[in-house]
């Protein structure tokens, strides 16, 4: 009886330590599960104000064009990891309001690219040819802009807040919607020159003035100085702000005010994820913006 009981007792023991075994091999292989590559719905917004000028800013035509040479070969990185068949990203580059240059507008055109409406023989075009197409149709945009612009600004304040969500976000939750913005932080265009109270539609000397001093952050604070904000609704976005430069050398304090008051507005417009980069050498800007885009 005594033998009996004790062979019962090893048997039950095997069989309980059998079962743990095999639960811990479940769990082990969920934990390590690597999770599904997105689809990139990537869109550039370019700030061709007079920031570009090569007498205000004689590095910005070349800063942007290496910027964006970094984030199409980003692109062409996740469409080899999907492979053809399955890469249907999509990158795009807006000017706001749409210039009426024709010709710019025919180039901006040609950087439109939908890898979901392509056959494999398409994507692989876009695959070895991406990089080159923007670097050379960028360079052809900003020449045209330089020679013929009369500097009326860049509306990115409009553009947020009538445009974002239906041309920067797939409702398709197998796209990671991503916008780039390069310019140098300043807001304006002469079409949206608004406020209430603290809050303005742009940011330029006159209004930013007053908050250059050591307690810089309070008095924003205190004075609830920012961005007018139209909309709460872009949890499905993420923004990545790039070439924050001060128009003037002797107000440096800028590059820390202005990134300040864009983070606050993303915020509030509840942005999923952000960062706000000051102007850099492009090989130093080139790892953050590898950094931003690697994470998820």
């Amino acid at each position: 009886m005594k033998r009996l009981f004790f062979i019962t007792i090893v048997a039950f023991s095997l069989v309980a330590c059998g079962g743990g075994n095999n639960n811990n091999n479940t769990n082990n292989t969920a934990t390590t599960e690597t999770p599904q590559e997105k689809q990139l719905n990537i869109s550039i917004l370019l700030d061709l104000s007079d920031r570009i000028s090569p007498k205000i800013n004689p590095n910005a035509q070349k800063n942007d064009v290496e910027n964006i040479k970094t984030i199409t070969e980003f692109f062409r990185v996740n469409m080899k990891r999907l492979n053809a068949y399955n890469a249907k990203g999509k990158i795009r580059v807006f000017l706001v309001p749409p210039p009426s240059n024709s010709e710019i507008n025919s180039i901006v055109g040609k950087l439109n690219i939908d890898c979901s409406k392509m056959d494999n023989k398409g994507r692989k075009d876009v695959y070895d040819n991406l990089t080159e197409l923007y670097a050379q149709n960028l360079d052809e945009i900003y020449k045209e802009t330089i020679a013929t612009s009369a500097w009326i600004g860049s509306d990115i304040w409009r553009f947020f807040k009538d445009d974002v969500k239906d041309y920067c976000i797939e409702s398709d939750p197998n796209y990671r919607n991503i916008l780039i913005i390069l310019t140098d932080g300043y807001l304006y265009h002469e079409q949206s020159k608004y406020n209430t109270a603290n809050r303005f539609a742009y940011l330029l000397n006159g209004n930013l003035a007053k908050y250059r001093k050591q307690s810089w952050k309070q008095l924003v604070e205190q004075n609830d100085f920012g961005i007018m904000t139209e909309r709460n609704d872009l949890n499905e976005l993420e923004v990545l702000v790039l070439e924050i430069k001060a128009e003037n050398p002797n107000n440096k304090i800028d590059e820390d005010i202005l990134p300040f008051v864009w983070k606050k507005w993303f915020d509030e417009m509840n942005v999923s994820r952000y960062e706000v980069y000051r102007s850099d050498l492009p090989a130093n800007t080139k790892t953050r913006i590898e950094s931003f885009l690697k994470s998820q």
